[in-house]
């Protein structure tokens, strides 16, 4: 498929007012579950959704999808948009939801501490890789444009900044140094997109030399890609809204996401698989990499710990860099 005509296959209307497509079940349905999720897993979630709605939990039952950047679907929900589901890409995301009163605070000790897909933070290059691009070093050399999506919006793009800062750290920069270099390699970007999904848009349609996005993202796209030596693990959540009236049927269709058949359709559009068994059966589609580390990490401490650090609109390091770049503002 043409690379152009890709773009457009791909391309997701973002914000609170996002497209809403309807998938039915195979006869009149008794209950209709409202999923909301970031927009890289769409085409897998899709075919989750078939998939369950093919066994007796999933048979009467029929979705209305919406998709968008991350953090924008988390405030829409915490704002009013109907939801049973959703599928975000960062714990952030969800945290935002159990302030709002919506998912429960015990969320990350369900199974798979509530995460349904794995990936890790790839760079996706220009077929050849022309700049000739391996580590995170290449990505702050003279004339290396850069497309990520603009953490204000896009919960990938947090997953990339702190790839490389968490990348900086263990091979051995302090945290000021690991901070100047996250800067400096922003000074590169050429596209700051809002979403995940967006940004792969502006990489196919031709910006940029490298692509910094979701494992799972580049294979789907079919675009050329690198896996740096230290890269970060990304473990995107999926909780059920408290409140929701279909709030039995909805930790159903979670579970099923979390099993081998749902495992094996995710790891078939991109995603590495959560179950060990699974796992093996994608192994050389899926190499292991001694240099992946969590959000846990002990450079990062966590999910709250690095919005505290990070993602303060006020006094967040983000924001700093954003102001002295330039981008992001």
């Amino acid at each position: 498929m043409p690379r152009r005509v890709l773009a457009v296959a791909l391309t997701v209307i973002v914000g609170a007012a996002l497209a809403v497509a309807t998938t039915a079940s195979a006869h009149t349905s008794d209950t209709r579950l409202s999923l909301v999720g970031y927009a890289v897993p769409r085409e897998a979630l899709g075919a989750v959704i078939k998939a369950w709605q093919q066994t007796p939990d999933g048979r009467d039952v029929s979705f209305t999808q919406s998709y968008g950047a991350s953090g924008d679907q988390a405030r829409a929900v915490a704002a009013g948009l109907q939801a049973d589901v959703v599928q975000l890409s960062t714990g952030l995301d969800i945290e935002l939801l159990v302030k709002a009163g919506l998912v429960d605070a015990k969320w990350n000790r369900q199974s798979a501490k509530g995460i349904a897909t794995n990936s890790i933070v790839v760079f996706a290059v220009r077929d050849g890789n022309p700049k000739k691009i391996k580590n995170w070093s290449d990505l702050v050399k003279p004339g290396v444009g850069i497309v990520t999506p603009n953490p204000l919006s896009s919960g990938a793009a947090k997953w990339n900044v702190m790839a490389a800062y968490g990348a900086q750290r263990r091979l051995g920069k302090t945290d000021r140094q690991a901070i100047a270099w996250v800067e400096r390699m922003f000074r590169n970007v050429v596209s700051l997109d809002t979403s995940g999904r967006n940004a792969t848009n502006a990489f196919v349609a031709g910006r940029g030399d490298v692509f910094i996005t979701y494992e799972n993202e580049a294979r789907l796209a079919k675009l050329q890609y690198v896996i740096p030596r230290q890269t970060l693990l990304i473990e995107a959540p999926i909780a059920v809204i408290k409140t929701s009236e279909n709030r039995d049927t909805a930790n159903r269709f979670i579970r099923f996401t979390k099993s081998a058949q749902a495992q094996r359709i995710f790891a078939q559009f991109g995603f590495r698989p959560l179950l060990p068994s699974v796992y093996q059966e994608f192994v050389k589609q899926y190499p292991r990499r001694p240099g992946i580390f969590k959000i846990d990490d002990k450079y990062l401490g966590g999910w709250n710990a690095v919005d505290r650090k990070w993602f303060d609109p006020d006094k967040g390091v983000w924001v700093g860099i954003a102001k002295r770049t330039g981008v992001g503002t």
